[in-house]
Order: C-alpha cells, then structure tokens, then sequence
C-alpha cells in the first residue's frame, strides 16, 4: 500500500521512496510575518499537516522543518518595493523586530488552534544571515552571479533548465518583456543580495558585497540544506510559490550542487471566497481564523472543511459551507464521544481509510470512508477505536472533546425519570407530556444507546 504523492517536478503521482529507510525529511515554506495569516494561508498549512501526519501513520520518523520570513521578501516579486517587514512596521508604528516576534506569535498560535502539529524546527531568516551569506558566496565562485547598482543578482540564463518546475517558458518571456528591467540581464534573474543603499533599515547586515539584506529565495535554499542536507525527501508550500520562489530555489541549489533539492515537490491550492478570484492580503479583505471565532465558528470545523476537498484543487468559502462542516463535525465528535473505549481498530476498515490516505492524500474519501465506519456491523469499541486511529491523520480531536456539562435542575430530572417510567410501561402518552414539559423548560432529549440524557436547547 505505497504512499502516492503528486510531484509538482515530474507532474505526475509517484510513490514515496525515502532517502533513508522509515525517516522522511519534510521543509514548509512558512510565513511572511508583516501581517496576519489568513484562512487561505492557514489551509496550505492544514495540507502540510496532513501530510505529515499520513507520513507518520505509514511508519515514518518525520523532520519537519519550517522556516519564518522575517527579512527579505519584498513587495513585488520582480525585486522591487519595500520589504515587507518595513513596511508592516511603517503600518503599525513597531520596530521591524517587534512586528516579526508579533506576526509570529500569533501564527504559531492559529496552528494550535487548528490542532496543527508543530514543526520540530523554527528556522527564522534572521537567525541564518551567515548561512545566506555562504551559500551566495558559492554560487557567486561558480559563476551565476552578476552584480549591479542595488544588489547581488542570480543570473537565470545560466541555468540550461531554469523554470521547468513551472514549465516556464522563458523565451517568450524574454521576448514578450516589455517592462524595463533596469540593471538585470533577464526578466527572470532574481536578487541574492540587496543593498541598503541610502535607504535607512532597520535589519540589514554586512556581507563581502557591501551592507544589506538577503533576498526571499536564499533564506529556503540556505535553512533546507542547513537542517536537512544538501538533497532531502520532500519541500511543500502553496500553488503560488511555484513559478517564482520555488522556481528560484530550485535554480540557486542547482547552481550550487548540480541538482534540486528535493525529491517531491507537492503544493496546495488556492481558497477562494464565493464570488472572488482567491484570498489575498494585498486588496485588504481577508478572513482571519479569529473572524470565524468571532462568528461563533470552532477552528476544527474550518479544518473539517479543508478535509472535504482534495488539497490540489480549489475550495470555495462561503459561511453556508462552514455552517455544513461545524454541523458534520460535530455529530462525528458527539458519535465517537458516545461510544465506549477498549476496542482495537477494525483491520479491514484501516487498511481502507490508508488506501485513500495514501492516495495523494484523498481526505474527501477517507473521510466517506470514517462516516461509514459508525454504520459498520462491528463492535461500538471497535468503531470508537478505528477512528481514533483515522483522526491521527484527520487531526479533528475526536478524543480530546468533551461535551459541555448541563447543569440539570432537579425538577427536570424528575421529569425525565417520569418519562423514562412511562416509557418502560408503554404509558406513550404520559411519556410525551413529559417530553413537552421538558422542551418547555430549556431542554431536549437525547436517547442515546446508553440511555436517555438532557442536553440544553
């Protein structure tokens, strides 16, 4: 039952074959921490964990490493504008430093919020500038680099195959340019190095090119290699970074060692809101999880809803698709709460939610497959413990939910054992008054296979 994944490079699905036998080496591109994370940006990370949490079901010790933005990616993808980090300062009226312990803060806490494993690193640009530093200077000895007026510069032309990651079609980039490009040789070439200049910064460093800051693409190709070695099994990030910085990296680990980084290339896809292009923070309007938190939502219902389309296709938000998906996942918990422990899983039922799982992580399916088990003719013990050992890659907290306790009065009590007598005595009218008077007060009942219980209307 190999674990299939779909390989951005080769564009195609291809069984996972590690570097080294039961251990897997997984990089995430992180975030930019000028801003909030939006819902959009979360659900990349929702696939990243799922990801790492099949991988970990198939027996594999992962390393996941995830590095932080916090210097180095500018406005504009083409190398131009203010970083993004001054800018978020300039906004705020906070030291660039402030703003990036802040940003990360509260990124880190929207994971535990979306029960979102941490990774085992925390790689931040700022901590690694020597290992940036290094990692130009080599490529610069191996002849890629140029420099101009305002930084170190990758020179793409070099690359006999820059840009096959995004299948690029570098000609008729070249010839279609009609920006102009100022000092660069190529539409395509990218900055290494950027100097301050007379610009006043608030992180910037001294490198044997003068005093400035590292390009976006150099942090990842610097971090990756530094925790994982010069080829790992698998680099993930969202659909965005494949024509430019992953592109870029790829072309920068190439020119320093001859081949790409890493041997599987997968990427998530866009979220779009109903009736908008995709999510973004560049217009201003973007979902925060805190907005859903707000609105009354559990962050778990926005992960059960990231569970319901594959990871490589589009998923449309709107509130009515959110409501469907609190309302799922939450009979699924209240199913699983009511039944007993002490079973082991169902083999015929796992090895079914791992054959969807470990097809290019089809959680649609596998989920299909957990409603399915409750149906099951199998033991209540047995189904409780077959999806708990689904939600190891499902990540909903089925165990760890507890419903909230209702503080019953004592005359409602008293009518729910009247109920219960006139039930077991088949006074079926007695039996419904009491129902009614009960609903009258504030409360409904449940009949569970465990008995009747109270729960608040």
């Amino acid at each position: 039952m190999d674990l299939m994944l779909y390989d951005t490079w080769e564009r195609r699905l291809r069984p996972f074959e590690p570097i080294a036998a039961g251990h897997a080496g997984l990089y995430a591109c992180g975030p930019t921490v000028y801003d909030y994370a939006h819902i959009g940006n979360l659900r990349t990370y929702l696939f990243e964990d799922t990801l790492r949490r099949v991988l970990q079901l198939n027996g594999y010790a992962v390393r996941h490493v995830m590095n932080i933005t916090d210097v180095g990616h500018l406005i504009s993808d083409a190398d131009t504008g203010e970083d993004k980090m001054e800018k978020g300062s300039r906004r705020t009226g906070k030291t660039a430093w402030d703003i990036a312990a802040f940003y990360t803060e509260t990124f880190q806490h929207d994971l535990v919020r979306l029960n979102i494993l941490p990774p085992m690193v925390w790689a931040r640009a700022t901590d690694h500038i020597a290992e940036q530093i290094a990692f130009i200077a080599d490529i610069e000895r191996k002849g890629y680099t140029y420099r101009t007026e305002d930084g170190i510069y990758f020179d793409t032309a070099r690359l006999e195959h820059y840009g096959h990651l995004a299948r690029l079609d570098i000609e008729g980039l070249r010839a279609g340019h009609r920006v102009d490009l100022g000092a660069k040789r190529n539409p395509t070439d990218f900055a290494l190095w950027k100097f301050s200049g007379d610009e006043q910064r608030q992180m910037e460093w001294d490198s044997p090119w003068g005093r400035g800051f590292p390009g976006w693409h150099i942090e990842c190709s610097a971090m990756s290699e530094h925790y994982l070695g010069e080829r790992f099994d698998i680099h993930v990030g969202g659909e965005d970074h494949v024509p430019v910085h992953h592109t870029n990296e790829i072309a920068q680990h190439e020119a320093r060692h001859g081949h790409v980084p890493a041997n599987y290339w997968p990427h998530g896809a866009f979220l779009k809101l109903e009736g908008a292009e995709k999510m973004s923070k560049s217009d201003g309007g973007f979902l925060r999880l805190e907005t859903l938190i707000e609105r009354g939502y559990d962050p778990l219902a926005y992960r059960y809803l990231a569970l319901t389309a594959h990871y490589r296709s589009q998923l449309v938000f709107s509130w009515q698709a959110l409501d469907a998906a609190q309302t799922a996942r939450n009979r699924l918990r209240q199913a699983f709460h009511r039944l007993p422990e002490g079973g082991t899983p169902d083999e015929t039922y796992r090895d079914r939610l791992l054959a969807e799982l470990n097809q290019d992580l089809n959680t649609s399916k596998a989920l299909a497959v957990a409603w399915e088990v409750l149906r099951a003719p199998l033991t209540d013990a047995t189904k409780r413990a077959t999806l708990a050992w689904a939600d190891e890659a499902f990540g909903l907290g089925l165990a760890a939910w507890k419903p909230v306790e209702v503080a019953v009065p004592q005359a409602v009590q008293a009518l729910l054992d009247e109920r219960n007598r006139a039930r077991a005595e088949k006074r079926w009218g007695d039996a419904d008054a009491a129902r009614a008077d009960i609903e009258r007060a504030g409360f409904r009942i449940k009949d569970t296979p465990q008995g009747a219980v109270l729960e608040k209307a």
